[in-house]
């Protein structure tokens, strides 16, 4: 087990694997894939991604799992909002995640999102950090500050 006095380094490490390899492969990694990376413990690896989990740095899967479902912007399950971007197809939680995936990536992108209300296909254009191509309106069907009562609905 880690020492307590290290948990914060043990931390700042999970988080960092967690957040490198989803950016570079585009997929969030799972839990032995951390500890394979960073050649820890299994048990360490769940007790760090509990307490990050906690500081919501991310989200795990529901129920009693340490299976990541969100690092935002990163969604480690398919969705509708997809960023395309140097051949790798992302996946973000809602149109606001998956238009932050661009900059958080410092790349240019196609954006591929469905209205939620009739489902119809959107397609987006970033670049140079901004959007240049498409439109339309953002809902917000919970207040932002109640997003965390249940981030997965949200």
């Amino acid at each position: 087990m880690t020492a307590p006095g290290s948990r914060e380094a043990l931390d700042r490490a999970v988080r960092l694997a967690v957040f490198r390899a989803a950016a570079e492969t585009a997929r969030v990694p799972a839990p032995a894939d951390i500890t394979a990376a960073l050649g820890i413990s299994p048990e360490d690896v769940e007790a760090s991604l509990h307490r990050l989990a906690e500081e919501r740095v991310l989200v795990l899967a529901p129920g009693p799992s340490t299976r990541i479902w969100m690092a935002n912007p990163f969604s480690a399950v398919p969705t509708a909002h997809r960023a395309f971007i140097d051949g790798r197809t992302y996946w973000g939680n809602c149109i606001w995640d998956v238009l932050g995936i661009p900059p958080a990536l410092h790349a240019d992108a196609e954006i591929a999102t469905a209205c939620g209300d009739c489902g119809m296909e959107i397609r987006l254009r970033v670049a140079g950090g901004e959007l240049v191509e498409g439109e339309g309106i953002v809902h917000y069907g919970v207040p932002a500050a109640r997003w965390w009562d249940n981030i997965g609905y949200t």
